[in-house]
């Protein structure tokens, strides 16, 4: 019995970490930033939602989220050159990118900023929240490639 009130816990102590996680989210489309929200605040803080690469430099050096879900293909600056900025600038965000891109260079291009996840938009719904738990263990997550378009 005490085991199970220590998983009980355990799993507690857990979501009130997970509840306490600053995102900000990047993304020209303002449906899919909705989406995203949506999919996203019954677990995290979602502190914020820019629509291009400039934004989104600005409002991490703001903000101080713990987390960034990024897209890549954004105006002014693209998610790949903004989170290159961010890294060199000293932020200790953890990167997610969220994006339709399935080549494998993208993904290369992606983890080489940094970034801990890459995540197809076509799976938002089953790979998005795995990818954020995979990052916040400091593994590397990468949706299946063949699901994107």
């Amino acid at each position: 019995m005490e085991m199970k009130k220590l998983r009980v816990a355990l799993r507690a102590l857990r979501v009130d970490q997970l509840l306490k996680m600053r995102i900000l989210l990047a993304d020209d489309h303002r449906r899919l930033l909705e989406l995203t929200r949506d999919l996203l605040v019954p677990t995290f803080d979602v502190v914020g939602c820019v629509g291009d690469g400039e934004s989104l430099v600005e409002a991490a050096g703001k903000l101080q989220p713990n987390f960034i879900v990024t897209d890549i293909s954004m105006p002014k600056l693209n998610g790949i050159e903004a989170a290159s900025r961010l890294r060199e600038s000293g932020s200790s965000s953890k990167i997610v990118f969220l994006t339709v891109h399935a080549d494998p260079d993208f993904v290369q291009a992606a983890l080489n900023t940094g970034a801990l996840a890459f995540v197809s938009k076509l799976r938002i719904d089953t790979d998005l929240l795995l990818a954020i738990e995979e990052a916040l263990a400091g593994r590397i997550f990468v949706s299946p490639l063949g699901s994107a378009v």
